[in-house]
């Protein structure tokens, strides 16, 4: 394994330091590192202008293997992970056949460790086949070789209250989460956009905040009641926040995530029929995005998390009402947060990097990731230029799908090295 020397990189933002990577930790940190005590495969980089996060975490990536590899594989999906900044994710559930098995979450747990490029860490369904008829093996998904600790119908959400309940009270046991995607079913039948004036106009059957903040509503009232955690996926609405806020206020063990997408794009995009910005949710108004701005900044929503979700060319080309719902997020994560986040002044790096790595980390209950860059910590560190600019070719992308809403934007900053213990599994920009 090589040893990277990393000089006059900004940790966090802060003075310029030296690094030094070697044997999969983060050996010396200060400036004028000598590396007499190292024999041999140094290599040197020049962290100018440069500056070093922990790796972040992703705590909802959809990887689409096993069953859908004509969008994305496990290997795909962590190559653009890596250039993205990410060293862990954490893959959902909805594959084809369902990640409801130990089975099905050890195999994409096992391809994320044969691809090498960010640690995989699955997501076990809360219900047999994402049906929401009963509850999936969730014991036997938290004892097997893949450690599930994140348990989701992601794509779905889990509408009865009793199978709701059921599921909070069942991961105590092992300190999981039930992650929920929040949508009424009878408020969204046929929905296609954000609910509102324009949908009326564009004749797009309309989605209303209210189908997102009554689930949330309830299943905060739920957690509370049995004690367990929970956690609230791609908040989208004003309401939502306020609701998180309110629960927070109570005690109430919820952690929340909003996406790279919902902090920038709005629904007037709807208004060109581009299925492209087709999303579950939908994208919301500029005051939801505003709203959802604040939140991540004040901490009511804990984690910025990409909803990453590829679709092949012929899913998404096609009239809005037939196609797929998401978009690519891997890659442009960083970039939007430090547009819509950053350069804005709500967030400063160590924010970032609490968003975007820590607080991940610690609500997948994952050990390794999310750590400080200190010594004798795991290497796992991205070094970004924040003063790049780069314009969006869905070409250009690790991913097999093309689907990024972003293309042809200039966007800031750029990753130029990713590290997962001290492999680099991105340097200068490229992938290795």
């Amino acid at each position: 394994m090589s040893t990277y020397w990393i000089k006059n990189v900004s940790i966090l933002g802060g003075a310029p330091t030296d690094l030094l990577l070697a044997n999969g930790v983060i050996e010396r940190v200060g400036a004028g590192i000598s590396t007499s005590s190292t024999t041999e495969g140094v290599e040197e980089i020049d962290g100018t202008g440069l500056i070093a996060l922990p790796g972040l975490v992703d705590l909802h990536t959809h990887l689409r293997e096993p069953g859908r590899e004509d969008a994305e594989t496990v290997e795909s999906g962590t190559r653009a992970a890596a250039m993205g900044g990410f060293t862990a994710v954490h893959a959902m559930a909805n594959t084809e056949p369902v990640a409801d098995t130990a089975g099905v979450v050890e195999q994409v747990w096992r391809l994320g460790r044969e691809a090498g490029y960010c640690d995989v860490y699955p997501v076990g369904a809360v219900t047999v086949g994402l049906a929401g008829q009963q509850l999936a093996e969730l014991g036997a998904m938290a004892d097997s070789a893949a450690r599930v600790r994140v348990f989701s119908d992601d794509g779905k959400c889990v509408s009865d209250a009793v199978l709701m309940r059921r599921a909070l009270e069942y991961v105590k046991a092992f300190d999981g989460v039930v992650a929920q995607h929040a949508q009424e079913p009878r408020l969204t039948e046929g929905a296609q956009m954000n609910e509102g004036p324009l949908s009326g106009r564009l004749g797009l059957a309309g989605w209303p905040a209210v189908a997102e903040e009554a689930i949330i509503a309830r299943d905060v009232l739920l957690a509370e009641h049995v004690g367990s955690r929970l956690h609230v996926c791609h908040v989208s609405t004003a309401g939502s926040v306020e609701l998180i806020r309110w629960a927070k206020g109570k005690g109430v063990d919820v952690t929340a995530e909003a996406c790279p997408h919902h902090l920038l794009l709005t629904d007037d995009l709807a208004a060109t029929y581009d299925p492209i910005y087709k999303v579950n949710p939908p994208l919301r108004s500029t005051a939801d995005a505003e709203a959802l701005r604040a939140g991540l900044a004040d901490g009511t929503i804990d984690i910025v998390a990409t909803d990453h979700a590829p679709h092949p060319h012929e899913d998404k080309d096609c009239e809005w009402a037939a196609a797929a719902f998401g978009m690519l997020g891997l890659e442009t994560a960083l970039s939007i947060v430090q547009q819509t986040m950053v350069d804005p002044g709500l967030l400063d790096w160590a924010g970032v990097a609490d968003r975007m790595s820590a607080a991940p980390a610690r609500i997948g209950r994952v050990a390794d990731h999310g750590r400080p860059i200190a010594e004798g910590e795991p290497a796992n560190v991205v070094l970004y230029d924040p003063a790049a600019t780069r314009v969006i070719d869905p070409a250009e992308t690790q991913s097999l799908s093309r689907n990024t809403p972003y293309r042809g934007m200039e966007l800031p900053g750029r990753v130029v090295a990713t590290f997962l213990r001290g492999k680099a599994t991105v340097l200068d920009g490229k992938i290795q």
